[in-house]
């Protein structure tokens, strides 16, 4: 369940990185309101699921999904770069969380 919990935080972790460029700087109110609920939640979750998990490898899982799914979704909603450099470095962060966990 720590597991899930924790792919979760991550889900959540993606929604508030991705929220805060909607969020204007913080001048519109319910992107704002959606990003900072998202940032709570996903810390929260964080923290129920480090109960039981390492902490760092739950860390670096955390914001590993979070790194990951928020370049995925760059280049798909705001038309970032997709270059093998940026791919390369994806396919790392990927090996590392695989490690961590392997480890764990």
């Amino acid at each position: 369940m720590a597991w899930f919990i924790l792919i979760l935080a991550g889900i959540l972790e993606i929604g508030w990185a991705i929220g805060l460029k909607y969020t204007d700087g913080f001048t519109r109110l319910t992107p704002t309101v959606l990003t900072v609920g998202s940032m709570i939640l996903s810390i929260g979750l964080l923290g129920i699921a480090v109960r039981s998990l390492p902490l760092g490898t739950a860390y670096a899982i955390w914001t590993g999904i979070g790194t990951i799914g928020t370049v995925v979704l760059g280049i798909i909603l705001f038309a970032e770069p997709l270059t093998a450099v940026r791919l390369g470095c994806i396919g790392l962060i990927i090996a590392g969380i695989a490690g961590l966990k392997l480890a764990a």
